[in-house]
This record gives structure tokens, C-alpha cells and sequence, in this order.
């Protein structure tokens, strides 16, 4: 059963890590993608056009920096010229930066909530005006089981998280009443290229205090996000879903 036929999804950062596992789930859920990327890929444009002819989707690229809010109104605004809908919104485009609090620049800081909230909060905006005019949607952002454990060496990125999440309780109580759902996702050592730049030894450590005592997949983390944008959750707003195999 496909559960998301017909709906049109806008995945940030879908090139790589969660983000492909996203667009691969969703594709395989019968939902048709705007696929964003910071940069123009011939291969992983390439990719996108086997994902959607093997699904029988459409999977539109769209290319801006995050941070370049001229470009990303560019973007939507074509969406919207095309008369194109977006039901569901899942804000998964990041990066972290690693430094002890006593070492983290003011550059290194402001470059944390940029990226990982500002350019969320101003995406969200412009999306949820064409959710509002359809009065429905699901909009889905990924935070980081940091954000609520904290984590030793990543205060600028475990404060950006968190601020994910304060918002997205805050924007659910606002969007409720237009049937517009907003939930988090707070993966926990998920298996990516960006897990792989922390020590090894602190990894192992984090790793063995997971109950499942492994790393995390990012179709694990994927298949969440299919839940939450689809009916099956037609009750659940406003929520933080841990995807970090019982860390402790």
C-alpha cells in the first residue's frame, strides 16, 4: 500500500544522507518530490530520474543555498506560478559543526542557526502560505536527539536543534486550526557521512548506549517521516519523535 499517492513533498538537503533515504521512501510511497539541493549534480540528478520513472512519480530539482532567502523565494515562487501545491514540508537540510562552547566562534555559531534554524523558520513560512490555501498539511522538521540530551561539544549545534523544536511546537499550536500538522524528528546516531566526522571512540561510546546497541539507518529515519506525513497520523501534531534506539 502506498501511502502518500498523489501528494506533492518538498525535501531540503536530498542529495544525500537522510535526505536521499527521504526522497527514496517518499517516491516509493507514490508522492512527487521537489528535491532540493545547494548545488546543481548531474549524477544526482541522474539518480532522481530512475527513482521517479521506477515509481512512477514526478521529482522536480530545485537548487539554492539555504541561506540565500532571494533564491528560495525564486524557488517557491515558480511552484506557485505552476500552479503546483505542496502538502507536505519535511526541513531536513543542515550541517554541524563541532567545537568545545569555549572554542565555538561567534562565526562557527551564527553559521549553526543559519542553516539549521533561521533558513527552516523562513522556508516554513513561504510553504505554509500555499498550505494555508489548500487548509491542510504536514510539515515535518528534523532536529537531533542532542537537542533534548545535550551533547558535550556541540553546543552551537545542539541550541540550533533545539530552537527546531521549540518552533515547531510553537508554529503547531498556530497552524492547528487550518488542519496544517507539525511534528519533529529527533534522530539519534544515525548512519551517515556526517556521523562519521566525530571521533571513533566516541561514536563506539554513544553507539553501546543505544538499547538496540547499533547505529541507526537513514531509511529508518525516513520511514518515520512517511508515517508522519501520511493519514496514519492524522492525530499527531505538535510532537517530538526520537529515532534513536532507546539512547540513554
Amino acid at each position: 500500500m502506498r501511502l502518500l499517492d498523489g501528494k506533492n513533498v518538498f525535501i531540503t538537503g536530498a542529495s544525500k544522507g537522510i535526505g536521499w533515504a527521504l526522497a527514496q521512501a517518499f517516491a516509493e510511497n507514490g508522492a512527487n518530490i521537489f528535491a532540493h539541493s545547494r548545488s546543481e549534480d548531474s549524477q544526482w540528478q541522474e539518480a532522481l530520474e530512475c527513482l521517479a520513472k521506477k515509481n512512477g512519480v514526478t521529482i522536480w530539482p530545485c537548487y539554492f543555498d539555504m541561506t540565500d532567502y532571494a533564491a528560495m523565494k525564486k524557488a517557491l515562487n515558480s511552484i506557485k506560478a505552476n500552479n503546483s501545491s505542496v502538502d507536505i514540508l519535511i526541513n531536513n537540510a543542515g550541517v554541524m559543526t563541532n567545537a568545545l562552547f569555549q572554542m565555538t566562534t561567534d562565526e562557527m555559531l551564527r553559521q549553526q542557526f543559519e542553516v539549521n534554524f533561521f533558513s527552516i523558520f523562513m522556508l516554513t513560512q513561504y510553504i505554509s502560505r500555499l498550505m494555508t490555501k489548500k487548509n491542510s498539511g504536514s510539515i515535518i522538521n528534523i532536529s537531533s536527539v542532542v537537542a533534548i540530551e545535550g551533547s558535550a561539544g556541540q553546543s552551537a549545534y545542539s541550541a540550533a536543534k533545539a530552537a527546531v523544536i521549540a518552533f515547531s511546537k510553537s508554529i503547531a499550536a498556530e497552524l492547528g486550526e487550518k488542519n496544517i500538522r507539525v511534528n519533529c524528528i529527533a534522530p539519534g546516531i544515525i548512519d551517515t557521512t556526517l556521523l562519521h566526522s566525530l571521533p571513533v571512540q566516541r561514536l563506539e561510546k554513544t553507539k553501546n548506549k543505544t538499547l538496540l546497541k547499533r547505529y541507526g539507518l537513514p531509511a529508518e529515519v525516513a520511514s518515520t517521516a512517511v508515517f508522519l506525513a501520511s493519514e496514519l497520523a492524522a492525530y499527531i501534531t505538535g510532537q517530538v519523535i526520537r529515532v534513536d534506539g532507546g539512547l540513554k
